[in-house]
This record gives C-alpha cells, sequence and structure tokens, in this order.
C-alpha cells in the first residue's frame, strides 16, 4: 500500500489575532507547533504530544481548521497535514511555557499579515488560509496550502 507521510499542527493566538510561530533549534526558518504523527498515533493526538514536547504545555487543543495534500518533493514523499485550533492562549498557560533547550530556541506571536517574513511560503499559506477558516467558523480543504475546494 502507499504510504504518506503525516504532519499535526497547532495555531495558538493571543489576544490580537497574532498567531505562535515558534524557531526551531534543528532547521529554518520558523514554523508553528507540531511534528510528525507516529504509526499508530491519531493527528489530534500528535498535535497534543508535539503542543507538549515543544511548548510544555497541554491546552485544550481544538477543532481541526485545515487538511493539506502536499506533493511530493525529491527529498519527500507526498503528505498530509493537519491544523488544529488551539485558540488563544491564557496569560496564565503562556507564562507556563517552557522551552525544550535542545528544540526550541523560542517563541513569538507574528500578525497575519507579516507570516511570510518568518514562515516558507508553502507554510504561510496553509496558515492563512487556516485563519481564514477558523474566523468562517470553516474547515479549508489544500493542496500544497492552496484552498483547492
Amino acid at each position: 500500500m502507499p504510504r504518506k507521510r503525516v504532519a499535526a499542527g497547532v495555531l495558538f493566538f493571543d489576544e490580537v489575532g497574532r498567531v505562535m510561530l515558534v524557531d526551531p533549534i534543528y532547521k529554518e526558518p520558523w514554523e508553528i507547533p507540531g511534528g510528525a504523527v507516529e504509526a499508530g498515533e491519531s493527528p489530534h493526538l500528535a498535535a497534543c504530544r508535539e503542543v507538549k514536547e515543544e511548548l510544555g504545555i497541554a491546552p485544550a487543543v481544538g477543532r481541526l481548521l485545515g487538511l493539506d495534500w502536499t506533493a511530493p518533493r525529491p527529498e519527500r514523499s507526498e503528505g498530509l497535514v493537519t491544523i488544529f485550533d488551539g485558540g488563544q492562549l491564557p496569560l496564565k498557560e503562556l507564562q507556563s511555557i517552557q522551552l525544550p533547550a535542545d528544540e526550541i530556541r523560542s517563541f513569538d506571536f507574528v500578525p497575519v499579515d507579516e507570516l511570510e517574513t518568518r514562515l516558507i511560503p508553502l507554510l504561510a499559506r496553509r496558515v492563512r488560509a487556516c485563519v481564514k477558516a477558523r474566523k468562517q467558523s470553516l474547515t479549508v480543504y489544500m493542496e500544497n496550502g492552496y484552498p483547492a475546494i
């Protein structure tokens, strides 16, 4: 049977609607909290696990905002990326964040109209589409970060 890579991410927001990004030590540029879905793990559980590993917190992770199919590239197979709604992080939760020194340098909240300054174009498109879907209480299906339906 064919195999696809599967990843899960979470969008967190501050009180003015900026999106949380993390700065991973192991690669450039910035990312959203999340990572690979492990064998036998659901995308939602993976998203929760990755948030705990990367931020040291375990907030409620909400509904699916988007599903993005990514085409194969020479260095990796095709994949599916799920993005979940983490909502607005309360101040107490923000103050509890503990970044693993060997994985994440820092985090920041970035205005949606400035995503391209920190993210690769594919991820910026994906995040922007999911933010729009969140505002409309929808779930968006994408292909390579572009809404497809």
